[in-house]
């Protein structure tokens, strides 16, 4: 008879492995004719197995299906026949369609006479571990792709700079295979100059903090210079940093590039000189620092007497290969602390530093020298002169412009006294311009040679700061008289009746940049062209309006036709007119209102949109009581006409005030900004 405690102690082990353990538990005994019969199963297996107390003592074949029990028959045997522990898995679906995993550990149990009698089978449900272990493997994956594959060169570095691993990009990049990467140095490939900034960017990393160098130098195989952007990572593992990423990108063929269109952008393509860009840039630095040492710099603007003639008479290929031979010459001046510009045509500029006058004066001479030696252009001789303008920095100008400007001042001078030699600019030069017939044959041509640009000056929202509409404002930049003032040209251009042909490319103009910047998302700007009295009496005046709307695919409503008093004198023309173009659906306004006709009448019987204040009466509203008055009572009169107000040249914060206060809908000024270029109008405006 069993002690108590032995009975007890019993129970409790038989209930821990029959109900208690998450394993499954299956003991089989091994008969005569090595068939494997069940013997015991604790609750999880029979649950696993779908058992049931009569399957005891039956065999695996009678209790599941055949090709379950063959399978298990194979590791049963190996047991068997071996004498080892067999360890083996399987995937099977749960009662619920579910796949799981299991791990099956087969042990053999001996009896007296040393024969495999029982096998136990312990079978655990692996399935968390199976799903674990295929995600580390999915993440081991992936991260080894992102490395492996990586387009930019990725090293692994201890916290000495020792090489671990390097990814084939970094290889390819280096020129060195994966087995002579590893273990040396990270310093070894890096410029001298820059290894004390990196050694510093790997100290602060080993800290745990990400690093960045725009710009960095590496050395790959046979000593080749490569231009690179560093990143650091820092490897952590467990919280502590055991290495480091290092990304490096290569940027050799992007600096290049852009030194490349940097280059392209500023030199002249045909003889490799300077180009204006570059010579805007460099005076204004020359400005800079000769301001600082207090010295003079000279420049000297030259042109090839009749080129022209030369051009057209032997064709441009000669006229290029003359201008080459200019640009060479010039380049091999025997002088030092001189730079050589070409502007366009045959217009050459050079910027002469550190030179009192009679220097220069002797180095103009070195120029004319030049051209006492013949061109030799297809077996040929040719004799040319140059023409020499001189501005003298801070003489002749503080600016760019100015020095620019008087320099040409000074060649128009050269030209008109009979060519081929050089002359300063002097202060009186200027009290013979304008030259009016000169303008005139360079204004008839200056729609031709692409010399007109257009200028906007926004209108401010008063009340809401917005602007959506501009003031169309046209600019003369002419090759020989600079930039010419519209005070000048546009009544020269009145007179001669140029104003025609120009007011027509102004709409035209115009309407391409509406359309432009419709394109760029812009829909709701308005812009406002200036029409010229004699331009507002040509009868074809609406077709030519409609015809740039209808090329450029505009709504009507997005042009304004700015008109001056002056032009409704003739009144039965001038509604004529304005009704034909309020049919187009365009926005008419009255420039300069007050000044002019100003008769009330008109306002009545016109089909006006918008009246625009004089710069006049703005100008000293805060301390004229009687401009004050007027332009509240032409904001008034607008108003009570359903017209729109805007005041013209606002300069100042006070003025701002008064028209707020008094319901002025919009103002333009240089307060709020000068006419500018389209380009500076996207940055400032419609980007800002």
């Amino acid at each position: 008879m069993k002690h108590p405690n032995n009975q007890f102690e019993e129970k409790m082990i038989k209930d821990i492995f029959f109900t208690q353990l998450s394993d499954m538990i299956f003991i089989m005994k091994v008969d005569s004719e090595k068939k494997f019969r069940y013997a015991f199963a604790n609750e999880k297996a029979y649950e696993h197995a779908n058992l049931t107390q009569e399957d005891m003592g039956k065999s695996l074949e009678e209790v599941l299906p055949e090709d379950r029990a063959s399978h298990l028959y194979h590791y049963y045997n190996q047991v068997i026949n071996t004498g080892e522990v067999i360890v083996y898995s399987d995937d099977i679906e749960d009662q619920d369609g579910q796949k799981r995993s299991f791990e099956s550990r087969l042990n053999g149990i001996k009896d007296h006479e040393g024969k495999i009698s029982y096998i136990v089978s312990i079978t655990r449900d692996i399935t968390s571990t199976v799903i674990e272990k295929k995600q580390l493997m999915e993440s081991k994956e992936i991260y080894q792709s992102l490395i492996v594959h990586n387009l930019d060169a990725i090293l692994s570095v201890n916290e000495k700079g020792r090489i671990l691993n390097a990814n084939p990009a970094s290889q390819k990049l280096l020129g060195w295979g994966h087995e002579d990467l590893v273990d040396r140095s990270i310093y070894d490939f890096i410029d001298k100059d820059g290894v004390s900034k990196i050694y510093g960017v790997m100290e602060k990393t080993l800290e745990g903090e990400p690093q960045e160098i725009s710009d960095c130098t590496f050395f790959g195989m046979s000593n080749r210079k490569i231009n690179t952007q560093l990143k650091t990572v820092p490897i952590i593992v467990h919280e502590h940093v055991v290495g480091i990423y290092v990304i490096i990108r290569d940027l050799t063929e992007k600096l290049q590039n852009t030194e490349k269109i940097h280059y392209m952008a500023m030199h002249d393509h045909l003889t490799g000189l300077w180009n204006r860009k570059a010579l805007m840039e460099h005076m204004q630095n020359e400005i800079i620092n000769s301001k600082k040492i207090n010295r003079n710099f000279a420049i000297l603007y030259m042109d090839i007497d009749r080129f022209k003639y030369f051009n057209d008479t032997l064709g441009h290929q000669a006229g290029d290969l003359l201008l080459k031979e200019t640009a060479d010459r010039l380049l091999n001046l025997k002088a030092t602390g001189f730079r050589v510009y070409r502007l366009g045509g045959d217009e050459f500029v050079v910027l002469l530093a550190e030179r009192e006058k009679w220097e220069v004066q002797k180095f103009a001479q070195s120029i004319l020298d030049l051209f006492h030696v013949p061109y030799n252009i297809n077996v040929q001789d040719y004799y040319v002169t140059p023409s020499i303008g001189i501005s003298l920095f801070p003489t002749d100008g503080h600016d760019t412009e100015t020095l620019i400007k008087n320099a040409d001042s000074a060649l128009l001078q050269v030209k008109e006294k009979g060519k081929g030699h050089f002359r300063f600019y002097r202060s009186d030069m200027n009290e013979a311009f304008p030259n009016y017939i000169l303008m005139e044959s360079h204004l008839r041509k200056a729609i031709d040679m692409n010399e007109f640009v257009m200028h906007y000056q926004p209108q401010v929202h008063l009340k809401t700061g917005k602007i959506k509409t501009f003031e169309a404002l046209l600019r003369w930049q002419n090759r020989k008289f600079g930039n010419v003032p519209p005070g000048q040209f546009i009544p020269l251009a009145e007179e001669t009746g140029l104003i025609i042909p120009i007011g027509e490319w102004v709409i035209h103009s115009v309407c391409q940049q509406l359309a432009n910047w419709r394109e760029k998302g812009h829909q709701d700007i308005r812009i406002a062209v200036n029409i010229s009295p004699k331009q507002f009496l040509q009868s074809n005046l609406p077709e030519v309006i409609q015809q740039a709307l209808i090329e450029n695919q505009l709504p009507a409503s997005s042009l304004e036709i700015e008109i001056t008093e002056g032009a409704m004198e003739d009144t039965r023309a001038a509604l004529s007119m304005l009704q034909r173009l309020k049919e187009l659906g365009v926005i008419i306004s009255v420039d300069d209102f007050g000044t002019g006709y100003s008769s009330l009448n008109y306002l009545k019987s016109f089909p006006i949109d918008i009246l625009k204040i004089d710069q006049s009466f703005v100008r000293e509203i805060q301390i004229n009581e009687k401009d004050a008055a007027i332009t509240k009572t032409i904001i008034h009169l607008a108003h009570n006409l359903g017209m729109e107000v805007i005041a013209e040249g606002v300069e100042e914060k006070d003025q701002v005030q008064f028209l707020v206060s008094v319901e002025c809908q919009k103002a333009q000024g240089y307060y709020f900004s000068r006419p500018v270029t389209a380009e500076e109008i996207e940055q400032k405006v419609l980007y800002a």
